[in-house]
C-alpha cells in the first residue's frame, strides 16, 4: 500500500510538470450550483479541504459550489445520497480511504463500488499531535507511556473505518502497545476532543489544525512520513523515533455511478489548473498538501486496488468497526 500512495506523489508531479496552460473550456459547465458532500464534521480534514478547494475552483468552471456535511456511518449516508442522486454533474463527494474502509467494513446498502471515481487532487500527511500543556513531547514518550500503562493513553481518531483508525491499529503492532481508541465523526471532533482532554493524542492533518497549531494550543510530535514535512522541519518522523510506519491519504472527487464523459472532462481539466492557482498553492503548501493527480482512467483502477490492499489489511489484523 505504501508503494502505491509513494508513486501518486510523483505521478501527480509529473504531470503537473507536463501540463502547459490550458485553453478555456470547450462548454459551459452544465449546471450552476454543485453540491460538493463531505462525511466529515464542520472543521473537519475533507470539509476544510473542500470549502478552499471550492473558492478557487468555482471561478475556473463557471461554478457555484455548495458543501454539504452528510454525517452518520463513518460515510455510509454520505455514500447513499451520492449513490442515490442523479449522474448529471450537479452532486460529488469529497473521497479519502475512509469511504473504501467503511465500504468493507461496515458493508453499508451503497458502497464505493457504487461511485465514480472522478479524479485525485492530493496526498495528505497523517500527523500526530497533543495539547500545548501535554506531558508527551515526542513520540517517544507516547510509547513508554504506553508500555507503562497498558490500556490507558487514549488516542482520538476520526471514524471508525478512517485511516486515523489504522494508523492507530498498525501503532500498536509496530510499538508493541495496547492503547484506547477513541473515535469520532470527523477531525474538527478529534481536535475538539484533544483540547478537552478527552484524548490524550490525536491523528490528523495539518490543513484542519493549522489555526490551532499557529494559536500554540497544539503541539505536533511527529509525522507518518517518509521525510520531515516541509513546513514543520522541528517535528522528527515516527521512523526517526523509532517506529516503521509511514501512511498516506489520498483526497479525491467521486460521483454517482454513470458521470458523463463532458463531466468528467470538465473536472479533469480544471482540477489540473486550481493546482496552479497562487493562492490556492499556498493554502496547500501551508497545509503539507502533496498535489497528486490522477485522471479518471488513473484514479479508477487506483481505488480498486487500493481497496484490495485494505482489505488484506483488514484480514490481517483483524479489524472491524467494533470497538
Amino acid at each position: 500500500m505504501m508503494k502505491t500512495l509513494a508513486s501518486i506523489a510523483f505521478a501527480g508531479a509529473v504531470a503537473l510538470g507536463l501540463c502547459a496552460p490550458m485553453a478555456a473550456q470547450a462548454q459551459d459547465y452544465p449546471h450552476d450550483t454543485v453540491t460538493l458532500v463531505t462525511h466529515s464534521s464542520p472543521g473537519g480534514g475533507t470539509d476544510v479541504f473542500l470549502r478552499e478547494l471550492s473558492k478557487h475552483l468555482g471561478p475556473i468552471m463557471g461554478v457555484n459550489f455548495v458543501v454539504e456535511n452528510v454525517r452518520g456511518g463513518g460515510g455510509a449516508k454520505a455514500m447513499a445520497k451520492l449513490a442515490t442522486s442523479p449522474a448529471d454533474g450537479s452532486i460529488f463527494y469529497g473521497t479519502t480511504p475512509s469511504y473504501i474502509n467503511a465500504s468493507l467494513l461496515s458493508k453499508p446498502e451503497y458502497t464505493f463500488e457504487h461511485l465514480d471515481p472522478v479524479v485525485n487532487i492530493f496526498i495528505d500527511p497523517q500527523i500526530l499531535y497533543v495539547r500545548k500543556d501535554s506531558p508527551y513531547k515526542s513520540l517517544t514518550d507516547v510509547v513508554n507511556d504506553a508500555k507503562a500503562r497498558p490500556k490507558q493513553v487514549k488516542f482520538a481518531v476520526s471514524t471508525p473505518a478512517s485511516l486515523d483508525r489504522q494508523v492507530i491499529e498498525q501503532f500498536k503492532q509496530v510499538a508493541g502497545v495496547d492503547v484506547i481508541t477513541i473515535t469520532h465523526d470527523g477531525g474538527g471532533d478529534v481536535l475538539l476532543s484533544v483540547l478537552n482532554g478527552t484524548g490524550d493524542v490525536g491523528v490528523g492533518e495539518v490543513q484542519e489544525l493549522r489555526g490551532q497549531i499557529d494559536a500554540g494550543e497544539i503541539r505536533l510530535i511527529t509525522s507518518y512520513t517518509e521525510e520531515r514535512l516541509s513546513g514543520f522541519p522541528d517535528v522528527p518522523t515516527a521512523r526517526e523515533q523509532g517506529i516503521e510506519l509511514v501512511v498516506n491519504k489520498f483526497r479525491g472527487i467521486a460521483g454517482p455511478k454513470g458521470l458523463p464523459e463532458d463531466v468528467v472532462k470538465a473536472w479533469e481539466t480544471a482540477v489540473q489548473k486550481v493546482l496552479e492557482v497562487p493562492e490556492f498553492k499556498k493554502w496547500y503548501e501551508a497545509g503539507a498538501l502533496l498535489p497528486a493527480f490522477m485522471s479518471q482512467a488513473e484514479y479508477g483502477p487506483f481505488v480498486q486496488n487500493f481497496a484490495k490492499e485494505q482489505q488484506a489489511f483488514f484480514t490481517e489484523y483483524n479489524i472491524t468497526t467494533d470497538e
